[in-house]
């Protein structure tokens, strides 16, 4: 709790863009998942298809929790969306303006 009490205190479209990281962070968890000891592998190609596996593996489950939210209106929708295709961060030029009101002149060449 005393972690998370200090996200709060951002403005929401800073904890916007932290929380699209932590999504990335989480992806990097699971392919570390697939990858415990890598020297259990013959060769690159084995491992690279063991971490092509793992995207699929995570998009099948992302595609899976899409289609049970589908009949659902957009507002309760909180699926992830497509890993392999990616997804763009939204919002960076207000988490910026929202950095820069707090903290002024932190950012190098941002000007609003």
């Amino acid at each position: 709790m005393d972690r998370f009490v200090p996200f709060l205190e951002f403005a929401p479209p800073i904890r916007k863009v932290i929380y699209t990281t932590n999504t990335i962070e989480s992806f990097n968890r699971q392919m570390r998942k697939n990858n415990q000891d890598p020297r259990s592998f013959p060769n690159d190609d084995a491992l690279v298809k063991l971490l092509w596996l793992g995207i699929v593996d995570i998009e099948e489950k992302r595609a899976d929790e899409r289609a049970r939210q589908a009949g659902k209106p957009k507002s309760q929708q909180n699926a992830a969306g497509h890993l392999i295709e990616g997804a763009a961060t939204q919002g960076w030029r207000e988490a910026l303006a929202a950095f820069d009101a707090k903290w002024p002149g932190r950012i190098p060449g941002w000007a609003m």
